[in-house]
């Protein structure tokens, strides 16, 4: 019985994870745009420049996120199948 019950918590912990990684993706979607834009208006005005490789800086912490989003997610099609 406690381990159903903590089964079922572990799940519904899980699904508040993956519900708060949509938001996360969104927002490195947004983020990304952001600089994107930065870096080509940076590179129109002002030719290139460090602000030409700002997104390049973010790559490496959205791909963090995509791979914690992925790991909740197979988490949660594990305990479905269980």
């Amino acid at each position: 019985m406690e381990q159903e019950k903590s089964a079922e918590l572990q799940k519904e912990e899980l699904q508040q994870e993956a519900k708060k990684m949509k938001s996360n993706k969104i927002f490195d979607a947004v983020m990304f745009g952001l600089l994107i834009g930065i870096a080509i208006y940076s590179t129109v005005k002002n030719g290139f420049g460090l602000l030409t490789f700002l997104p390049l800086l973010y790559l490496p912490i959205a791909g963090k996120n995509q791979r914690k989003s992925m790991a909740i997610e197979k988490a949660l099609k594990d305990k479905e199948f269980k």
